[in-house]
C-alpha cells in the first residue's frame, strides 16, 4: 500500500461533518452548544452544592442531635451555612426568641410562648422548609430541557439537513452515493451533537433529583422533629387550674386564695 492506513477519528469525522452542513443545520448545532454550556454550568454548579449542603447537613445534625435545648445552638452562636436544615432551624429559632422577647408566657419561673405564638413558628418553619426546597431544585429546568430537548433539537437540524440533500440531489438530476454522503453527513451531526448534549445532563438530572429529593425528605423529617421538641420546651401547656393559680400568685394573693380559686375554677369546669 503506498499510503498508510489512517483510521476515522471521531474528531475528523465530526469536522468533515460540520463542514458539509448546511446554514439551518449549523445554526441548530450553535443553539445546541449553547444549551450545552448552560446545562454543564448547573451540572457543576450543583454538583457543589449539593455536596456542600450533604457535608454540612452531616455536621449541623450531629450537633443538633447533641443538645437537649432546642435553641441551644442558636444561643451557642453556631453557623453551618451550606446546611438547608439549618437555615430552616435559624428560622424557627430566630421565631421562638422573637415571641420569647415580646410575648412571653410565665410558667414556673420560666418563660415560655402561647399556643398562637407556636403556630406561628411552626408556619415559618414550613415556609423555611419551602424555601430550601425551591434553592435545591433552582436551575434544574434546564438539565431537564436538554435532556428532553437536545435530542429532538437535533434532529430537527438532520431531518432539515437531509431534506436539503434530497433537493440538492433532485435538482442535480444526480442520485448517487458520493453525491449524497457528504449531505448526508453534514445532517446528522446535530442528532449526534443532540445526543452529546442530552446524554450527561441525563445522567446528572437522575443523579441529582435522587440526592434532592432525600435532601427534602430530611428538611420536612427535622422540621417535624424541631417542631415537636420546641413543642415540649418552650410551648406553655397548662391546664385552667395551673393558669388561674399562677396568675394569682402574680398578683399577690396568698394560698388559700389559690385554693379557693382553683376550687372555684374546678366546680365551674365541672
Amino acid at each position: 500500500m503506498t499510503e498508510p492506513f489512517t483510521p476515522m477519528l471521531a474528531s475528523g469525522a465530526l469536522q468533515f461533518a460540520f463542514e458539509k452542513a448546511t446554514t439551518e443545520g449549523k445554526l441548530t448545532i450553535v443553539v445546541l452548544l449553547i444549551l450545552s454550556l448552560f446545562s454543564w454550568t448547573i451540572i457543576l454548579t450543583k454538583f457543589r452544592q449539593l455536596y456542600l449542603a450533604r457535608k454540612w447537613a452531616r455536621r449541623f445534625f450531629a450537633a443538633y442531635a447533641s443538645t437537649r435545648d432546642p435553641l441551644d445552638i442558636k444561643r451557642k452562636g453556631d453557623v453551618f451555612a451550606g446546611a438547608p436544615a439549618y437555615q430552616l432551624y435559624r428560622s424557627g429559632a430566630e421565631e421562638v426568641e422573637y415571641h420569647l422577647q415580646h410575648n412571653p408566657k410565665p410558667s414556673k419561673g420560666e418563660l415560655r410562648i402561647s399556643s398562637a405564638a407556636f403556630e406561628a413558628v411552626k408556619v415559618t418553619v414550613e415556609e423555611a422548609a419551602s424555601a430550601q426546597a425551591m434553592a435545591l431544585e433552582k436551575g434544574m429546568i434546564v438539565l431537564s430541557t436538554a435532556v428532553a430537548g437536545g435530542p429532538f433539537i437535533g434532529l430537527l437540524g438532520t431531518v432539515w439537513g437531509v431534506m436539503e440533500t434530497f433537493s440538492g440531489i433532485a435538482k442535480a438530476n444526480a442520485a448517487s452515493l458520493t453525491a449524497m454522503a457528504p449531505g448526508v453527513a453534514g445532517a446528522l451531526i446535530a442528532t449526534v451533537i443532540g445526543l452529546l448534549v442530552a446524554i450527561p445532563a441525563m445522567f446528572a438530572y437522575n443523579f441529582m433529583v435522587t440526592t434532592i429529593r432525600s435532601i427534602t425528605q430530611e428538611l420536612d423529617g427535622f422540621a417535624s422533629r424541631f417542631a415537636t421538641q420546641i413543642d415540649h420546651v418552650y410551648v406553655e401547656n397548662r391546664n385552667l387550674e395551673e393558669k388561674i393559680a399562677d396568675a394569682l400568685t402574680r398578683a399577690g394573693l396568698g394560698t388559700e386564695g389559690n385554693r379557693d380559686s382553683a376550687s372555684d375554677a374546678n366546680a365551674l369546669s365541672a
